[in-house]
């Protein structure tokens, strides 16, 4: 996994404050998620949960919600992508062609050699 440059976390420390920060790095270091954009996004998110204290529940995630998982943006992509309904391609035309410049390139040859 691409981990990214580790000075990109080390700048969201002017951004955000520390204990946020921390928070962040927990959050994506359980989650596998190791990239500074899935720091900031779980810090951020940190911020904010403590921003909203009333909507959270005793287990400090929403009320009724599930714990929230971080999933990566081109595995979303992948999940989303529409039904691909093109017939599977086809290598039939290069062989015929293969086959009459072999036929041909074998006459030009058997000249060549007399």
């Amino acid at each position: 996994m691409h981990t990214g440059d580790p000075l990109e976390v080390l700048l969201l420390g002017r951004h955000i404050p520390h204990a946020y920060l921390v928070a962040g790095l927990a959050t994506a270091l359980r989650a596998g998620a190791l990239t500074a954009d899935a720091v900031a996004l779980e810090a951020r998110k940190a911020a904010q949960a403590e921003d909203e204290p009333a909507a959270l529940g005793p287990s400090g995630t929403g009320a009724g919600h599930p714990p929230g998982t971080v999933t990566f943006l081109h595995e979303w992509k992948l999940a989303h992508l529409p039904p691909d309904t093109r017939p599977l391609p086809s290598v039939t035309p290069y062989d015929q062609l293969l086959r009459r410049r072999h036929a041909d390139g074998g006459a030009h040859r058997e000249e060549e050699a007399q």
